[in-house]
């Protein structure tokens, strides 16, 4: 799923402090909604490290990836076994902005809402612009 771009500048925050806060967030979404928190997996958090410096490095807003991979195979890749889901986004300002346009986006919400998942990793990363891109990689 692919979510709109925000319109406002960047937040000047750092990148581990903002995934920290989207994980923070979106678990508070998981437990209000009936589902149990997630784990923070640091493969998937490579995996959407790497995926969301693409992003940045080429200012290409897209699920398929270098080389034309896709979030199954860059989990894999990252020795991750068993993923579930992809989010992305870029331009929002704070994790707040983030996660609250993953949750009114139906296909995002979903993603973030599937109890089956059992991890997370958020990969938030800062163009040269100033621009963040953001990718949240879900595993059962």
């Amino acid at each position: 799923m692919i979510a709109s771009p925000a319109q406002a500048a960047p937040a000047k925050v750092s990148e581990t402090v903002l995934q920290t806060e989207i994980n923070r967030l979106i678990n508070e979404q998981r437990t209000s909604h009936g589902c149990a928190a997630l784990t923070v997996d640091a493969k998937l958090t490579a995996a959407a490290r790497s995926h969301s410096a693409w992003m940045a490095e080429t200012g290409t807003f897209a699920h398929t990836g270098r080389s034309g991979s896709n979030f199954v195979a860059r989990a894999k890749a990252a020795g991750y076994a068993t993923p579930s889901a992809e989010n992305i986004a870029w331009g929002y300002r704070s994790a707040a902005q983030v996660v609250g346009g993953w949750m009114k986006s139906p296909g995002h919400r979903t993603n973030i809402l599937n109890c089956a998942s059992k991890t997370v990793g958020v990969g938030a990363v800062f163009a040269a612009s100033g621009t963040p891109y953001y990718t949240q990689n879900f595993g059962y």
